[in-house]
């Protein structure tokens, strides 16, 4: 498997192939640590903290196969570190910014950020951070579960539930 070989170079310190196994998926690492960070400057900063720590802990993963989900774990805590020394708190953002959109494309977007953000509210924190993870990241339950450091069951769970909390928010809505 190719990205094996990258992490096995770049454990012996080829700084080329972690650099290749980063950018190949560049784009995640940045909507994960914004939808953290809230703004786009702190998500560099915490994604250059986790090329930085991904560097000094290479020669610690245990399955090569495993990179992405272990450096994407790095970087939410990288996050988290950051968010609990600047002791703030994160709305999700509207990632896309396309200056080339029309007004109307621009409100719809900007109305639908609004309704997602109060769906979110309706459901606590850690089911808020599971649901983001799985469908504004794409990341499987395995991934989910080792990021948040809880089973995958726990994982699963707080998808499902903040789910259906969010679906009886919706339905009270149209009943009134």
């Amino acid at each position: 498997m190719r990205i094996a070989r990258l992490v096995k170079r770049a454990k012996k310190g080829d700084k080329e192939a972690l650099l290749q196994l980063i950018s190949e998926q560049q784009d995640d690492y940045y909507r994960l640590a914004l939808s953290y960070m809230g703004n786009s400057h702190d998500a560099m900063d915490a994604m250059e903290e986790m090329i930085v720590s991904l560097y000094r802990h290479i020669p610690k993963l245990k399955k090569n196969e495993s990179f992405y989900s272990w450096s994407k774990t790095i970087l939410v805590n990288q996050c988290r570190k950051m968010l609990h020394k600047a002791d703030r708190v994160v709305l999700l953002e509207d990632f896309e910014t396309d200056e080339f959109h029309s007004e109307d494309v621009s409100l719809k977007r900007t109305e639908q950020a609004i309704d997602i953000q109060q769906m979110l509210a309706v459901v606590n924190k850690h089911q808020r951070e599971a649901i983001e993870l799985k469908y504004f990241h794409d990341l499987d339950y395995k991934t989910i579960a080792d990021i948040t450091k809880v089973s995958v069951g726990t994982a699963k769970s707080r998808v499902f539930n903040g789910l259906n909390k969010m679906r009886e928010a919706a339905r009270g809505e149209f009943n009134d």
